[in-house]
């Protein structure tokens, strides 16, 4: 009880705090200063956008990755083995398309690491900057510490039990320890957890950034080994160059005088002879399954649920149909757009639109033949395949076609690449994001039709915008 009436009788001031042990310093203060009116307090800041700020974050990483991509090379020795393993391959047309098909599959699994790396990254980047914007908001408690830490050293509490004016003193500092250092040991303890996990953040940051350089480095070889893989294919199945060259001349000027996917499928089956007669044997192809026993049928389906089906077939090795919930998305990426969401111009989506990094591999869906390779109209560079049972696939918005129309390519197979930037589409417009984009289109009978059915659970998504 007499504690308290001292401490209300001489006013006491304290800014004194140290982690551990606790130190006070007592100063005497007039009784006003102590209960000073209160100032009005300032309107606080907005709270940040999670979201936006998320997606500042992986803006500013991806760009710092693509800066990262361009300082990493292939050492002479890893180039001369690549070299030497393509050299090694049985120069067989099903040997070469199926290590493309290996290669495809092992790029897109780094693609989805480095997809992977990118978020957890930009993840760590943002909890790391709301930990210093919360140290920095708290600076001036910082300061008064280091501040009262520093007179304290040059001017040390009085000793208890030497003067009655120091045990008066240390009366005072008594008082003030028990009413203020809980409250500043909260504090100070919140700060050091901060400092702590600032630290443990920075340190994850470092292994991340460490593994993500071994996945890019990875990545770079096996694109070097997709680009020999395609020279050696391009030579096997490489025809006439006059002939190729005619087609190619005259499926651009159908392409300039079909006004829809429709009239433009119909122009190529009917006067482009590589696609004329490849679709024809695919026909023939389908209508022969049909006719098998349902013992052949079962052994069919029993070979290439094995996961090597005939590499010289040239029909899809199942009926689209019963590809339900097996398919997987053509590229690695956030899925924008979904069939049936509002496409930006008033008008609903007729297809899906995934947002991919820079040059990502683009692979066949499913098997099927390729009606059409090239630019059309306002979807840009485009490929249209014949998946069979009335079904064909559009995908466009790639930068470059590493295929060629009258062509049967299977599923997984690489068929073109991805450009650095997103390209001005019909299919892209009112994106919020100039990363490249694809988008993928299925029709049925000429009609579109929601593809979300035939991708794995692992690659259907509820779509999302995307910076």
């Amino acid at each position: 009880m007499i504690l308290p009436a001292i401490a209300a009788g001489v006013g006491v001031a304290v800014i004194v705090m140290s982690a551990d042990p606790f130190i006070v310093r007592a100063q005497d203060a007039a009784p006003e200063a102590v209960q000073s009116a209160p100032q009005p307090a300032a309107e606080p800041a907005p709270p940040p956008d999670p979201a936006a700020e998320l997606a500042a974050k992986r803006d500013q990483t991806r760009a710092e990755l693509e800066t990262l991509s361009k300082t990493i090379s292939l050492s002479t020795d890893k180039v001369s083995t690549l070299q030497q393993s393509i050299a090694d391959l049985e120069k067989s047309t099903e040997s070469i398309r199926q290590a493309l098909i290996d290669s495809a599959a092992r790029r897109k699994a780094l693609e989805k690491q480095i997809l992977e790396s990118e978020k957890k990254l930009a993840d760590l980047g943002v909890k790391e900057d709301g930990i210093r914007r919360s140290l920095h908001e708290r600076r001036g408690l910082l300061a008064e510490v280091l501040a009262a830490l520093q007179r304290m050293g040059r001017n040390p509490p009085p000793a208890l039990l030497v003067t009655p004016d120091d045990a008066l003193g240390s009366v005072r500092s008594a008082i003030l320890l028990g009413a203020v250092v809980p409250g500043i040991r909260k504090e100070t303890d919140k700060l050091a957890a901060d400092l702590a996990s600032l630290a443990a953040l920075q340190t994850a940051s470092a292994a991340e950034k460490t593994s993500l350089t071994a996945t890019m480095t990875d990545g770079i070889e096996e694109e070097r080994r997709m680009d020999l893989l395609l020279a050696e294919n391009d030579k096997l199945s490489r025809s006439n160059a006059a002939e190729l060259g005619a087609e190619r001349k005259r499926s651009k000027e159908l392409a300039g005088k079909a006004t829809s996917l429709e009239g433009l499928v119909a122009s190529m089956e009917s006067e482009i002879a590589s696609v004329r007669d490849a679709a024809a044997a695919a026909r023939q192809a389908e209508e022969n399954r049909k006719l098998l026993t349902d013992e052949q049928r079962a052994q069919a389906k029993a070979l290439a649920d094995s996961g090597v089906p005939d590499k010289n077939r040239i029909a899809p090795a199942y009926p689209f149909g019963e590809l339900k919930a097996k398919l997987e998305v053509p590229v690695t990426g956030d899925i924008l757009r979904q069939f049936g969401d509002a496409d930006g111009t008033g008008h609903e989506a007729m297809g899906m639109t995934v947002a991919t990094s820079p040059e990502t591999v683009v692979t066949a869906p499913a098997d099927g033949l390729v009606v059409f390779a090239g630019a059309f109209r306002s979807y840009g560079q485009m490929i249209i395949l014949d998946a069979g049972d009335g079904y064909h696939l559009v995908l466009s918005g790639m930068d470059t076609i590493n295929t060629r129309q009258g062509k049967f390519v299977f599923s997984g197979e690489p068929l073109a690449v991805m450009g650095a930037k997103r390209v001005a589409s019909a299919t892209a417009l009112a994106l919020e994001t100039n990363r490249p984009t694809l988008y993928i289109e299925f029709r049925k009978d000429g009609k579109p039709v929601d593809s979300r059915p035939w991708w794995t659970a692992k690659d259907t998504g509820k779509a999302r915008n995307d910076s």
